[in-house]
């Protein structure tokens, strides 16, 4: 790899290691610098807090879903209101919402505690420490390489629960805990500056992150892509100074309950190529055009602590798209994994070229679904903006259970159709098919090309050119490259069920 002067780790997130627990109001009150509180609607608040539903009225409280109140106190921690609304209002998202919020309303502070409700609020108190746990966790991590990058932003975190309670909180603080880690390990990936993070590095990040997270790690360099017939990736990789790597990761329990692969696309830096993209805010963010696989490593390093029964095999296909005098050239035809061939007509669509080698692999061993994440078109991002990812697929049953993955876990994913009349788009009168469609139905002539390599296998193809980049903070979305999917990849392997359509 190229390095210059004053390169960094690329996962400063291995440094962010807060610790994290459960433990009694009395140990909150003594050791905490901010407690958070939750007050439902029509109810008195908890007696720690100070005050009661008149006083909280009277700053404007009214325990309405989302709302919070930062309370200073003379002695002991900053209370922090925090609204629930009725209990039939209360889910997940609430939670990991608020926990955020209240994360973000006391930046100062570094010793966090947050209160799981003695009364029933609608969901379980599992699910409510660990929806907490990964607010916190998530609203307080940064990316960042300055002066004092190294002090903490979190110290720890107090999941405040009765006796009763204990064993049900303790499990959700730890599902949390492992969803927040790989969710940061894929931000960071995904803000690492392209000089630092090559797509060498990306394969060393793997073989030191997987297999002690129990994946077997298998790494691809040129030579053996080229004996592979990786056209795709080759032929995209041809303007880069840094070498291609095509990255494979099995996870396999020991009965699994089904076999899926994931594909991320790993274009560490996209230039455009030859099809230079202007000098604007949205080329200055192309670090994060391997977003796709930074949430298939991260999301994969979750799945043997959270006990997944599915077999998981990940294919990250990385390169960087730069142009040069030896780069891949518009007209030039490419010969894909499965013998395909492909005439470029726009080296800026080079994502689904480096992606339909790792589909035709991955229907080269027996598997019940494959899904692909990218950041693949504008058209998507223009589609639904940065807070909704497009989904399309050949099968009702592996899209379905991606939508209900993404709102169990508050990544939504919304269904575009793959209106296959707008094949006729990627015609080629010299090869099978061509890398671009028209000027309209980007996200679907995309997906229509990537459905060229699944061989009729139950595929989906969720599109996260959006929901990768966010311009500013929201509750536990950071601002800049979001590592959008993670969460995603990990609730579908973990929920998922062998499609109704195979035999």
């Amino acid at each position: 790899m190229n390095t210059i002067p004053g390169d960094f780790d690329p996962i400063p997130s291995t440094r962010y290691r807060p610790s994290v627990g459960i433990g009694t109001l009395k140990q909150a009150m003594a050791e905490a610098d901010a407690l958070a509180v939750p007050v439902s609607a029509g109810a008195e608040p908890a007696e720690e807090l100070g005050t009661d539903a008149a006083g909280l009225a009277s700053a404007g409280f009214t325990a309405q879903r989302g709302q919070t109140l930062v309370r200073p106190t003379a002695d002991g921690p900053v209370r922090v209101a925090v609204g629930t609304g009725t209990p039939d209002q209360v889910d997940t998202t609430l939670v990991r919402d608020l926990a955020a919020e209240f994360a973000r309303a006391v930046p100062w502070h570094r010793r966090l505690a947050i209160e799981i409700p003695s009364r029933d609020v609608g969901i379980s108190v599992s699910d409510y420490a660990q929806a907490a746990t990964e607010g916190v966790l998530l609203a307080r991590w940064r990316y960042f390489v300055g002066r004092d990058a190294d002090r903490p932003l979190l110290e720890s975190l107090l999941v405040v629960a009765s006796d009763e309670q204990a064993d049900e909180v303790a499990a959700g603080v730890q599902r949390g805990r492992v969803i927040a880690e790989a969710y940061c390990l894929g931000r960071d990936l995904s803000n690492c500056p392209a000089s630092t993070l090559s797509a060498v590095r990306m394969a060393e990040v793997a073989l030191e992150v997987g297999p002690p997270a129990g994946l077997e790690v298998e790494v691809f360099d040129k030579d053996q892509l080229i004996e592979l017939g990786c056209g795709g990736l080759l032929g995209v990789n041809r303007g880069s100074v840094e070498p291609p790597r095509m990255i494979r990761l099995r996870y396999q329990p020991e009965q699994p309950t089904g076999r899926i692969a994931l594909i991320g696309k790993g274009i560490m830096y996209d230039s455009g190529g030859i099809s230079l993209k202007p000098s604007d805010e949205s080329h200055a963010q192309m670090k994060n055009d391997m977003t796709g696989a930074a949430a298939v490593l991260a999301s994969m390093t979750a799945l043997r602590a959270l006990g997944c029964t599915a077999a998981v095999t990940g294919y990250l296909m990385c390169t960087d798209n730069m142009p040069s005098g030896s780069a891949l050239k518009l007209g030039d035809v490419l010969r894909m994994r499965n013998g395909t061939t492909v005439e470029v007509l726009n080296t800026d669509a080079e994502g689904r070229l480096v992606m339909a080698d790792a589909l035709a692999l991955a229907t080269e061993e027996p598997v019940d679904a494959i899904v692909d994440i990218a950041t693949l078109t504008g058209a998507c991002l223009r589609t639904f903006g940065v807070e909704i990812a497009g989904v399309m697929g050949n099968d009702r049953g592996v899209v379905e259970q991606l939508r209900r993955a993404g709102d169990a876990v508050d990544e939504p994913v919304w269904e575009l159709p793959l209106h296959r009349s707008y094949r006729s788009q990627l015609d080629s009168p010299i090869a099978d098919l061509t890398n671009m469609g028209g000027v309209n139905a980007g996200s679907i002539t995309a997906a229509l090309f990537l459905e060229e390599f699944v061989d009729g296998r139950p595929w989906a193809h969720v599109d996260i050119a959006g929901t990768a980049q966010l311009p500013q903070p929201r509750t536990w979305r950071n601002k800049g490259a979001t590592g959008s999917g993670t969460k995603l990849l990990i609730e579908f392997a973990l929920a998922f069920n062998r499609p109704a359509s195979l035999p």
